[in-house]
């Protein structure tokens, strides 16, 4: 499954990309931003593996967008003006589709989409460490990815909590957050990382991991619960 998000200034172009995101198998729609300031403050937080992206917008234009991205998140341009389709390209944007953006279009360009994030994650997979190593107190510890439970952070230390001890390690969520692999590890909480297969339930907002109850707050509650129910 595919998780975008749509930028466009106006919301009727955003309307039509919903459209076609709800008639198209394997995507999924994260949020619709009319500005992409926001959108921009917000891609730490939703991740999404895709982006549709309108060019010409007062506040921030699409090609401003693109720079500041770079290539961490695969974007499409969608626009009425095919002048900048060149522009696009050079910028190495995954598509560029042009309004009125056609349903059969759109569906080609989430199949290419499709097959960008297999190869990515077939990469990552083959490159990717089953363990990493902890700095604590006057120790290098070694930890395997399968014992970890959750992830506590508290100020400039994290606590690694796993089948048979705590670590505890100068650090912060977000380092965790961008090594470990989001295939089985989910951030749910500003102080809180989780290993998916580690969750003994779910109750209302909450993860019980080692009969610990972790709450699941507003910011991530709709990928964390999208993701526990496929």
């Amino acid at each position: 499954m595919i998780n975008c998000i749509t930028i466009d200034d106006e919301p009727l172009a955003l309307q039509l990309l919903e459209s076609h995101i709800a008639k198209t198998d394997g995507i999924n729609l994260l949020a619709a931003f009319t500005n992409p300031i926001e959108a921009l403050q917000q891609l730490e937080v939703l991740k999404p593996d895709l982006i549709f992206c309108d060019i010409q917008m007062p506040e921030l234009s699409g090609l401003q967008f693109s720079k500041i991205v770079g290539n961490k998140t695969p974007l499409v341009f969608t626009t009425a003006y095919d002048q900048y389709a060149l522009d696009g390209y050079e910028l190495d944007v995954l598509d560029y589709l042009l309004k009125p953006i056609n349903l059969e279009r759109f569906q080609k360009t989430v199949a290419k989409a499709t097959a960008r994030n297999a190869t990515a994650t077939i990469a990552q997979s083959e490159t990717a460490t089953d363990y990493i190593f902890v700095k604590s107190e006057y120790k290098t510890l070694k930890i395997n990815l399968a014992d970890i439970h959750y992830i506590k952070g508290m100020a400039d230390y994290v606590t690694i909590v796993t089948d048979s001890r705590k670590v505890h390690t100068l650090g912060n969520l977000k380092y965790y957050e961008r090594t470990l692999p989001s295939t089985h590890f989910m951030r749910v909480h500003k102080s809180y990382i989780i290993a998916m297969d580690k969750i003994a339930f779910v109750e209302r907002n909450r993860a019980v991991i080692l009969k610990e109850y972790i709450p699941v707050s507003d910011t991530y509650k709709k990928a964390f619960f999208e993701k526990v129910h496929g």
